[in-house]
C-alpha cells in the first residue's frame, strides 16, 4: 500500500502522457504494479525502487503502444528525434513576463499541448526529468539508453519546447507590449 501512495501519482502522469488515455493510464498503472509484484524477487536494488517502477510502466506503456493501431502522422513530427539540434533564430525575451501569464489557464494548456506533440523518444526523456523529477542517470536507466543519449534528448526537447512558446509569446506579443530578441 505505501508503495502505491509513494509512486502510483508519478506513474500514473508517466503513462497518461504516454498513452493520452485516462483508463489505458490506469491499466498500465495496475499492470505495473502486478508485473512489480511478481519480479519483486528479481529486483537486485541496483537502482532505486521508483526507478526500477518506473521502467516497468514504461515498458507496459509501449506494450500497449505497440499493438496495431489507426496511425496518423502530425506534420509537427518532422522533427528528428536523434537528428542535429536548431536555435531558433528568434528568441522571444521571456525576462520581462509577469508571472501572472505564466499562470494563465491558456498558457498551462498550450504547454501542455505542446509537450504531448513533443515526438516520443524526447518527451518521454523531458517528462521524467522535468516533470517527475528524476535525475538523468535514472532517466536514462528508466528507458535503458545511455546518459548521453538521454542528455542529448533533453537538450533537443527543450529546444524544440522553447521553439513553440517562442512563437507562442510572439503571437501574444501585442496584447502584453513585451518583444521579440534576435534575428
Amino acid at each position: 500500500v505505501e508503495c502505491v501512495e509513494t509512486y502510483g501519482h508519478g506513474l500514473y502522469r508517466l503513462a497518461l502522457r504516454l498513452m493520452q488515455n485516462e483508463a489505458d493510464a490506469e491499466d498500465v498503472v495496475q499492470e505495473t504494479f502486478i508485473n512489480a509484484y511478481k519480479a519483486i524477487g528479481s529486483f537486485e536494488g541496483r537502482s532505486g525502487l521508483g526507478t526500477w517502477l518506473y521502467r516497468i510502466a514504461y515498458n507496459a506503456a509501449m506494450m500497449r503502444l505497440r499493438k496495431p493501431s489507426p496511425t496518423t502522422v502530425s506534420i509537427d513530427d518532422s522533427i528528428e528525434p536523434d537528428g542535429p539540434a536548431t536555435v531558433p533564430s528568434q528568441l522571444f525575451d521571456w525576462c520581462c513576463l509577469p508571472e501572472s501569464d505564466f499562470e494563465t489557464n491558456e498558457m498551462r494548456a498550450f504547454l501542455e499541448e505542446s509537450i504531448q506533440a513533443l515526438p516520443e523518444t524526447l518527451q518521454v526523456v523531458f517528462v521524467l526529468r522535468e516533470l517527475e523529477g528524476l535525475s538523468t542517470e535514472e532517466t536514462a536507466d528508466v528507458l535503458g539508453i545511455s546518459v548521453d543519449a538521454a542528455k542529448k534528448r533533453l537538450h533537443r526537447g527543450r529546444l524544440w519546447l522553447r521553439e513553440r512558446l517562442t512563437a507562442y509569446f510572439s503571437e501574444q506579443e501585442d496584447s502584453i507590449g513585451v518583444t521579440a530578441v534576435g534575428g
